[in-house]
């Protein structure tokens, strides 16, 4: 079981960068472990660290300016290759949504299977959340899963996102697609019997 997500008002964290790719959000070098624990310590480790090791205080998550549970991206983010351990990563450094005006299909699918929401948003609905981030760090976003709303709380404009309706009854449940299937073993089994009756 993973946590429930229905609706969550947050800070957020503004990454204002078009074309992120899977490598840069968890880089390969990172990816030999098996388990997702210890992922989120190297979330954008190439662009949070200098090459000899310190912290670079001119990226975002080193700042101390920005927190939050929801990652602000933009457009085209998790392009590349399909390693799920970047939504693990993103996941594992408190993230539990990611909004973009795009996602690379892969990385949404591993985000959605693995309880990190995407939203997708329209380039002025995004443009309008970064000014928004740009003038108050504190600024809020309210992600209403069972409505497929989006809500920035210093304008009160919202958006209607889309998602996959399976993957949302998961979300909202907690579920696994093996705890889905857990949960329906009694239909499942009715069904079978039915259909050998």
């Amino acid at each position: 079981m993973k946590e429930k997500f229905t609706v969550l008002t947050a800070t957020c964290v503004p990454l204002p960068l078009e074309n992120v790719d899977t490598d840069q959000i968890i880089p390969a070098r990172f990816l030999k472990a098996t388990t997702k624990e210890g992922f989120g310590d190297n979330l954008f480790r190439d662009w949070r660290y200098h090459k000899d090791g310190r912290l670079n205080l001119d990226f975002v998550l080193n700042q101390g300016v920005y927190r939050g549970e929801i990652l602000v991206a933009g457009k085209n983010f998790g392009s590349g290759s399909s390693r799920e351990h970047a939504a693990w990563a993103i996941g594992g450094a408190g993230f539990r949504a990611v909004v973009s005006s795009f996602f690379a299909d892969i990385f949404k699918n591993n985000s959605l299977n693995n309880g990190l929401l995407p939203v997708v948003v329209s380039p002025v609905f995004l443009a309008e959340v970064f000014d928004s981030l740009r003038e108050d760090p504190q600024a809020t976003l309210t992600i209403d899963l069972p409505a497929q709303t989006i809500t920035n709380n210093v304008s009160a404009r919202s958006e209607h996102f889309d998602i996959n309706p399976y993957k949302k009854n998961c979300l909202i449940f907690g579920l696994d697609d093996i705890d889905y299937l857990l949960a329906n073993k009694h239909r499942i089994e009715a069904f079978e019997q039915r259909k050998s009756a």
